[in-house]
């Protein structure tokens, strides 16, 4: 029945049926009498169905015309309050929540590179790890490490997998101090599972820093050697600043994206997650390439 029927001619109808008059539906739809009346004519025409009557000099809907307007009004409202969230998304910042080394050190490098697609929003960007407070701090996104609880109720959707190694200054060459972040309370801990760092681990001070870039920086400026993650060093390694001292090693962790609602909701949220996996998976293939 759809495909037999103008979606202009149920506006006009709309119109029609709200103002009472075709006169007035004519002025607000900047058309002219006639072209109402002939849309209000083939619609009941298509019906075969008589929609309005005449008393005096108003129109009234019929039992059949009521139906369809409460119908008519239901959708328009509906897609009336689509069409003010898409503008209202169109100019509302887009929040991503981050890791704060992850960000200064992989993500705002790239942000220019996905800006640089036209899309039309822009992004803001908070550096924070753990729990994701979407409500209240008004976060669109948030990428995490999955090394915590987030809940069932969040949306969820893998990026990559975790890759960690251990770098010092090119110019030492014995370790003394293993510098360790705190924001990774398990870190430690887990490393003991790996053969490959034992040797490091069991030889070296371990020195504990708030974050991994106090840790980065430190091990730059030559005070000790670190684990973490290739993400993170990747400038460092390909300037050669920094030389790995163990294997890359999967710890069996991986980066997601959160969402409090369905990515499949905001058209924005899916072209980030799609930009964001490929950024992943060529930066990945390289570091693991040139391992």
């Amino acid at each position: 029945m759809i495909e037999r029927i103008s979606l202009n001619s149920l506006k006009f109808f709309y119109f029609v049926a709200k103002c009472g008059s075709v006169t007035k539906a004519a002025e607000y739809l900047f058309v002219t009498q006639s072209a109402v009346s002939k849309q209000i004519y083939n619609l009941e025409d298509a019906l075969n169905l008589k929609l309005f009557e005449r008393k005096n000099k108003s129109l009234i809907l019929t039992a059949q015309g009521q139906i369809l307007f409460e119908c008519t009004q239901r959708v328009f409202n509906q897609l009336d309050d689509c069409l003010m969230e898409l503008q209202v998304n169109q100019n509302k910042p887009f929040v991503i929540s981050c890791e704060p080394t992850f960000s200064m050190k992989w993500l705002i490098p790239r942000l220019s590179q996905f800006k640089a697609q036209g899309h039309n929003f822009d992004i803001v960007l908070l550096t924070s790890g753990g729990q994701v407070d979407f409500e209240n701090h008004q976060i669109d996104l948030a990428i995490r490490r999955n090394d915590f609880d987030w809940g069932e109720h969040l949306f969820s959707e893998k990026i990559a997998d975790e890759f960690i190694v251990a770098v010092q200054n090119k110019h030492q060459h014995k370790i003394e101090h293993l510098l360790i972040s705190k924001s990774r309370p398990n870190l430690f801990q887990n490393l003991y599972k790996h053969s490959e760092l034992k040797k490091i681990l069991v030889e070296s001070t371990k020195v504990d820093l708030e974050h991994f870039y106090l840790c980065l920086e430190g091990c730059i400026a030559g005070l000790g050697a670190t684990i973490m993650s290739i993400y993170m060093i990747e400038k460092e390694l390909q300037n050669h600043v920094l030389k790995k001292i163990s294997p890359l090693i999967q710890d069996g962790s991986a980066y997601y994206l959160l969402s409090n609602t369905a990515f499949e909701h905001d058209q924005r949220k899916i072209m980030f997650l799609d930009w964001l996996q490929q950024q992943m998976k060529e930066c990945q293939s390289r570091l693991l390439i040139e391992s």
